[in-house]
């Protein structure tokens, strides 16, 4: 068994790989700027975590340090580790590593792959295995609530992981089934040339996958090149047929394959359970209709759409969108559920790049929400951009409020103006997911 030792290891991704190397009998270390719930988590499970970043932090004897994309040149830890000559894995690498290695054991590796929808659906294929009794390995990218983790290493057949294509480190994956949910262009800070990078990153993967799913009805999949098998709701391999507000039948090549009921509103909802129920039937170690009857239970991924805080007449959702398609599809989704009217979005925009490169797109995302607020951009370690921020983006968006300042002051500055029956959402990849806990903490007040 090896030794690792994680800079940065209290973040979802990355307190994902290490609870898998700990659950497989490794040795664990590591470091971060904050402690956490996922660092407990890993205490708990035998790691050693130390709060800070310092050489001393990492182990004389350690075989491999793990990253992420976030830590910089000058960290102390990764200055010792390339004086003593220890291996530096990229989390990706790490990634690589772990599913070849379930390969290796005879594990079926399923890799969901897209713009929009990773989390979800491989948090939900994971989730529908392991209440099936099934004992899936897995690794993905958000807290699945009802097992509540975000990876796990077990006996079963199957290995499930998000595979992330913002960095272009999905060429490095070999999965049996790859599925690409949708394709839209994002990332700009890496996919210099737009779409037409992002198409041949895609087509490299798909080069070295077995078997690939595609959403037939997305405009960006038709870019692609492969012999692929095709979900949708129309013309496709897998369709999704007589979907109603619960049920969705599923048809493979026209003959009724199974029925599945969901909680998970929203067409865009429809096509992460299409997709889900499509690989694991290729797979072709389950009997679908065993698993299909635990979709229902699955009341979606931590961040996407979570309900965060409910009091005096004011709830509070959290949801992870970023890109224009993933707002307008949780806010679609809300407003069905709760009248237009009652939707108060709050958008925290995401790095600097993406807010240039899809102004217009962004200014057209908001049409499901009465009232819209407007953050300062979390950078994510970009510099600013001169005329692009948060301020500037609301006055641009019609009818749009500009509230600045740390979220702490946004949400006092938002409580002031609630009133009951309010359903506010907060959108965004960043610190917008501490908004509940704030508005709790202030106890919602309607006015």
């Amino acid at each position: 068994m090896s030794k690792y030792h994680f800079i940065a290891i209290g973040g979802i991704g990355m307190s994902g790989l290490a609870k898998y190397l700990l659950e497989d009998g490794h040795t664990v270390t590591g470091s971060d700027i904050a402690d956490s719930k996922y660092v407990a988590k890993l205490k708990d499970l035998g790691a050693v975590v130390h709060i800070g970043h310092s050489e001393d932090n990492l182990p004389d004897d350690t075989d491999i340090v793990v990253k992420s994309s976030a830590i910089r040149d000058n960290n102390p830890e990764l200055i010792k580790a390339k004086r003593l000559g220890i291996p530096i894995y990229h989390r990706s690498d790490l990634l690589e590593e772990i599913a070849k290695s379930a390969q290796d054991s005879g594990k079926c590796f399923i890799g969901f792959s897209g713009t929009h929808g990773k989390t979800t659906t491989s948090g939900l294929a994971s989730y529908v295995l392991e209440k099936a009794s099934l004992a899936p390995s897995f690794v993905v990218g958000g807290i699945i609530p009802e097992i509540n983790t975000n990876a796990q290493h077990e006996s079963g057949k199957h290995f499930i992981a998000e595979l992330d294509e913002s960095d272009g480190t999905i060429v490095k994956y070999y999965p049996d089934i790859l599925v690409i949910n949708n394709l839209e262009e994002d990332h700009i800070d890496f996919y210099k040339n737009g779409m037409s990078d992002l198409v041949k990153t895609f087509n490299r993967a798909i080069s070295q996958a077995k078997k690939v799913l595609i959403n037939n009805d997305n405009e960006g999949t038709k870019n692609l090149s492969g012999n692929f098998i095709t979900f949708g709701l129309k013309e496709a391999d897998y369709t999704a047929q007589k979907v109603d507000s619960e049920t969705i039948e599923v048809f493979h090549r026209n003959k009724l394959l199974t029925s599945v009921k969901t909680q998970l509103a929203g067409v865009h909802n429809v096509y992460n359970t299409l997709s889900v129920v499509a690989a694991l039937n290729e797979a072709g170690v389950v009997n679908i209709n065993e698993i299909s009857k635990h979709f229902y239970s699955f009341t979606g991924m931590g961040r996407r759409f979570q309900k965060v805080c409910d009091t005096n007449g004011i709830q509070v959702y959290d949801d992870y969108a970023h890109h224009p398609t993933e707002i307008k599809a949780t806010l679609e989704a809300a407003a069905s559920k709760f009248g237009k009217e009652n939707i108060v979005a709050v958008f925290q925009p995401h790095r600097y790049t993406r807010l240039q490169s899809l102004w217009d797109e962004f200014k057209g995302a908001f049409s499901n929400a009465g009232r819209v607020i407007v953050t300062d951009v979390y950078a994510a370690s970009e510099d600013s951009i001169e005329g692009i921020s948060g301020e500037h983006f609301s006055k641009e968006l019609d009818g749009s409020e500009y509230f600045s300042g740390n979220m702490e002051e946004v949400a006092e500055k938002l409580r002031l103006t609630l009133k009951e029956g309010n359903i506010v959402i907060g959108l965004g990849a960043g610190s917008i997911t501490t908004l509940g806990k704030y508005l709790e903490k202030a106890g919602c007040v309607a006015n």
